[in-house]
C-alpha cells in the first residue's frame, strides 16, 4: 500500500507532503483581545480574514478573480454531519467569492425539488462545461441552493453515466493499481460521481483558458471525505490545471476501529493499517482515502485529534486545521436568548408534568434538565445522601429501533392535558361568577366562587392522575428491549424513575421534531430549554452538539477526545468558567472519567439560579469565537496554500509558507458576564456570595448593572470541590 502511494506521488511530483504546522489566527487572536468587562461590548468588527504573508504576495487582481469549487457528497443531499458543514459555511463562501464558489454534489431528486431553485448558469464557461457534458449523455442540474447565501450547485446524476463505470475503473487501476469491488455500491457511486467531478473541471479550466485571459484565473478543488477521492486523484493523474485541497472529517479505518471497541488513541502508533483494513472489508476504500491524502496540495483535518489519527492511520499530518463553525445568529438584547431558555423550559415542564403524573412531587423550579449513565447514578446516589430538593431530569435522545409509542406516556399526557383544561375552565367560569357577586355589591364568600359541581370535576381530575406503577423510562416501545443497550444499562444502574430518585431519566428514541405529537419540539427549541448538554464521546471528530449548545448559551459537558473539545481546551484558558466541562478521556481509566463527569454534574447541580444565568451569558459570549465568519479564515488560508503550492509563481513571496510563524491565541479567565450586578440581592433568587451587607462598603458598588467584580464572579462560581466518595450501588 504505501510503495502505490509513494509511486503516484512521485508520478505526480508532488511536493506537498512536508509537514506544515501553521496558525494565521491573528483575525481570532484580535477577537480574543476584545473580550471587555461588558457582554455588549464583545461584538468585533470584520477585518482581515487572513494573515497578510500570503494574501499580500499574490496579484490581487489575480487572487479575486479565482474560481473555487467544493465538492462533497452531502451537497444537497441529506444523509450526515457534512451536511451542516457545507450548508452552514456556505453563506461566508458565498460572501468572500461570490458567484465564482460552486458547489458539486451527486443529484438527489427528493432533496433538489425541495433544496434547488434550477437555472441556467449565467457564466459563460460554466454555460458551456455543462452543455458540453449534457451532450455526451450526462445529466447535469445546475441552480441555486436555497440556504443562506444561496450559492450555485451543480448536481450530477449518477445514473445517467453508470455506463461508463468499466472504463473510469481501469483508469483507476492503471494509474493507481486501486482495484473497486462490483459489489460495493456505495463505492461504486463515488467512482461515477468522482469521475464526472473531474471530467467537468477539465472541461470548465479548456473554457476558461479560451474565454478569461489576462490574467488566467486560478481554479481551486476542495474535496471533502472520501466519497470525494476519486475526483481528486483523476484530477492529479490527469495534470489537471487545478490546485486541490483535501479534508478528512474522521478517518475511515478510525471509525472502523471504534466501532469495534478497540483502544485506538493509545494503540495508533501499533495498528497494522492494511491488515485492520482488509479484515473489516474496507481495504478498497482506504487506498482510495489514503491515496486522495497524499495527492492533495494541501490537507486538512477538521481537528487536531483527528489530525493525529491521520498521522498514524494516512501516514500525512494535516498542514492546517480547518475547525466547523456555525452561523451564530446574534440578539439585539443580550437578555433575548435567556427569555427563549424560558420559553422553550415551559414546554419542556409541561411535558415533564404529564410524564411524571402521580409522582410529581418534585419542585419545577428546582429542576434540571440534562441532555452517561454510571455518572447518572452516582449524582443519583450523591443527591439522595445530600438530601437535596433538586431534582435532574436526564433526556437520552438519539434513534432506536421502535415499533409505536409508549401507550403509558401518550396516556400520561392526556390525563394531565384534561385535568389543565379543567383548572382553565374552572378558573375562568370562578373569574365571571366573582364579577357578578361584586357587580351586585356583596362580599363573595368561597361556595359563591367554587361551587360544589366544580369540586366535583377537580376531584374526578384528582383521582385519575393517581397511579400504582413508576413513570415510564422511554417514551417508545423499542423492539428487543431486552437487549437494548441503552435500557439494559438504566437497569443496571437502577434508575427507574422511583419517587424517592433525585435522578429522573427519560429515554426519547427518536429524533426531534415539532410535529412530534408526544413531545412536540423541535432539537433548537428542546436545547434551549435545558439547562446542561451532555456529550461524554469516546469518537468524535469534532461534535456539533455541544458547540450548538454553546452557540445558543447552553452549557456543555465534552471530552478531550472530541475535536470541539480540543479546539476549546486549547484556546480557552479555563473552559469550565465559560460553562464548557471537558471530561478527560484521553490520559486516564474509564473509572476516573466517570468520577469526573458525576463531580462536574453535581457541581452544576449546586448552582443557585443566579449562577447558571451568569454561567448561559459566559457560554453564549464563546459564540463568536464559533462563528463562520471567524472561523472561514482557515479554509481561506488553506486555499492559498494550496495555490501557491500548485502555482508558486503567482506569488512574489520567496517565504516558504511551511515555515511561516505560528501564531496562537488565548481566551483568559472572564472578567465579567452576568447581566444583573452581585449588589443587587434583592434582584435574584439567591444572594450572591461576594455582596456585602452594605452597597455602600461593597468595593463593587462603582460598577454598571450589567458588570460584576471578577473577584465577585469567581466567588460566585468558584463552589468548593465536589468529594464523591460515597458508595454507589449497583
Amino acid at each position: 500500500m504505501i510503495a502505490r502511494i509513494e509511486r503516484i506521488c512521485a508520478s505526480l511530483n508532488c511536493n506537498s507532503l512536508n509537514k506544515v504546522n501553521l496558525g494565521g489566527h491573528e483575525r481570532i487572536a484580535r477577537i480574543m483581545s476584545t473580550l471587555g468587562r461588558k457582554a455588549s461590548v464583545a461584538r468585533y468588527n470584520r477585518d482581515s480574514l487572513i494573515s497578510d504573508d500570503l494574501i499580500q504576495s499574490i496579484n490581487p487582481e489575480v487572487y479575486q478573480r479565482k474560481y473555487v469549487f467544493e465538492v462533497a457528497w452531502e451537497v444537497v443531499n441529506k444523509v450526515g454531519g457534512i451536511y451542516t458543514v457545507i450548508r452552514t459555511k456556505a453563506a461566508s463562501a458565498v460572501e468572500e467569492l461570490g458567484d465564482r464558489y460552486i458547489l458539486f454534489g451527486p443529484l438527489n431528486e427528493v432533496c433538489m425539488r425541495t433544496e434547488v431553485d434550477v437555472a441556467e448558469p449565467t457564466n459563460e464557461a460554466l454555460k458551456r462545461t455543462v452543455k458540453a457534458m449534457r451532450e455526451h449523455g450526462t445529466k447535469v442540474v445546475f441552480g441555486r441552493w436555497l440556504i443562506e447565501g444561496y450559492p450555485n450547485v451543480v448536481l450530477f446524476d449518477i445514473g445517467s453515466s453508470a455506463w461508463r463505470i468499466d472504463s473510469w475503473k481501469k483508469e483507476l487501476w492503471e494509474s493507481c493499481n486501486i482495484g473497486i469491488p462490483v459489489h460495493d455500491t456505495e463505492c461504486n457511486d463515488a467512482v461515477i460521481f468522482g469521475a464526472l467531478v473531474a471530467w467537468f473541471l477539465k472541461e470548465f479550466a479548456e473554457n476558461v483558458r479560451e474565454l478569461e485571459t489576462d490574467p488566467q484565473p486560478p481554479i481551486i478543488a476542495h474535496f471533502h471525505e472520501w466519497l470525494t477521492s476519486i475526483g481528486l486523484v483523476f484530477t492529479r493523474t490527469r495534470h489537471l490545471p487545478v490546485a486541490t485541497v483535501f479534508t478528512t472529517h474522521a478517518t475511515l479505518l478510525g471509525r472502523y476501529l471504534c466501532a469495534s471497541s478497540v483502544d485506538l488513541y493509545n494503540h495508533l502508533s501499533d495498528f497494522d493499517l492494511d491488515k485492520e483494513a482488509g479484515d473489516r472489508n474496507i481495504y478498497h476504500r482506504y487506498c482510495l482515502e489514503r491515496a486522495a491524502v497524499h495527492c492533495a496540495h494541501v490537507f486538512t483535518t477538521v481537528s487536531k485529534i483527528t489530525g493525529l489519527e491521520s498521522k498514524f492511520l494516512l501516514r500525512r499530518e494535516p498542514d492546517i486545521i480547518t475547525p466547523n463553525g456555525l452561523n451564530v445568529i446574534k440578539f439585539a438584547a443580550l437578555h433575548e436568548f435567556q427569555n427563549r431558555h424560558a420559553l422553550a423550559k415551559e414546554k419542556l415542564n409541561q411535558f415533564i408534568q404529564g410524564h411524571f403524573y402521580g409522582h410529581y412531587d418534585f419542585d419545577l423550579d428546582k429542576t434540571l434538565y440534562f441532555s452517561l449513565l454510571d455518572s447518572l447514578a452516582r449524582l443519583n446516589h450523591h443527591l439522595k445522601q445530600a438530601q437535596t430538593d433538586v431534582t435532574v431530569v436526564a433526556f437520552l435522545i438519539f434513534p432506536a429501533h421502535t415499533n409505536s409509542f409508549n401507550v403509558d406516556s401518550f396516556r400520561a399526557q392526556a390525563i394531565v392535558k384534561q385535568l389543565r383544561e379543567t383548572v382553565n375552565s374552572i378558573q375562568s367560569e370562578m373569574g365571571h361568577r366573582l364579577f357578578e357577586v361584586c357587580l351586585r355589591g356583596l362580599i363573595p364568600q368561597g361556595s359563591d366562587i367554587l361551587t360544589q359541581g366544580d369540586v366535583f370535576r377537580l376531584k374526578r381530575c384528582i383521582y385519575a392522575t393517581q397511579r400504582n406503577n413508576l413513570p415510564p423510562i422511554c417514551t417508545h416501545n423499542v423492539v428487543q428491549d431486552n437487549i437494548d443497550l441503552v435500557l439494559c444499562n438504566l437497569r443496571r444502574c437502577q434508575l427507574f424513575n422511583d419517587r424517592h430518585d433525585r435522578v429522573k431519566v427519560i429515554f426519547h428514541p427518536e429524533f426531534l421534531s415539532s410535529t412530534n405529537p408526544l413531545l412536540p419540539m423541535d432539537y433548537e427549541e428542546f436545547v434551549r430549554g435545558c439547562h446542561l448538554g451532555v456529550f461524554p464521546s469516546y469518537y468524535e471528530p469534532w461534535g456539533y452538539t455541544p458547540a450548538e449548545c454553546t452557540v445558543m448559551g447552553i452549557p456543555s459537558v465534552t471530552t478531550n477526545l472530541s475535536g470541539f473539545g480540543c479546539f476549546i481546551e486549547e484556546h480557552v484558558e479555563d473552559p469550565k468558567s465559560y460553562g464548557i466541562y471537558i471530561v478527560d478521556r484521553r490520559f486516564q481509566s474509564c473509572e476516573d472519567s466517570v468520577q469526573q463527569l458525576t463531580k462536574y454534574l453535581v457541581e452544576f447541580c449546586q448552582y443557585s439560579r443566579r449562577q447558571r444565568i451568569v454561567l448561559r451569558n459566559r457560554t453564549e459570549r464563546l459564540s463568536e469565537l464559533l462563528d463562520w465568519k471567524n472561523l472561514s479564515c482557515y479554509y481561506q488560508r488553506a486555499r492559498l496554500m494550496a495555490l501557491k503550492r500548485f502555482s508558486p509563481e503567482l506569488f512574489t513571496s520567496n517565504n516558504n509558507d511551511d515555515t511561516l510563524s505560528t501564531h496562537s491565541f488565548h481566551l483568559s479567565r472572564p472578567y465579567s458576564a452576568p447581566v444583573s450586578p452581585s449588589l443587587s440581592g434583592q434582584s435574584t433568587p439567591l444572594r450572591s456570595a461576594g455582596a456585602n451587607s452594605s452597597n455602600r462598603s461593597s468595593p463593587t458598588s462603582h460598577l454598571d448593572d450589567d458588570e460584576v467584580d471578577d473577584d465577585t464572579e469567581r466567588l460566585e462560581l468558584g463552589l468548593g470541590a465536589v468529594e464523591i466518595n460515597d458508595p454507589v450501588p449497583g
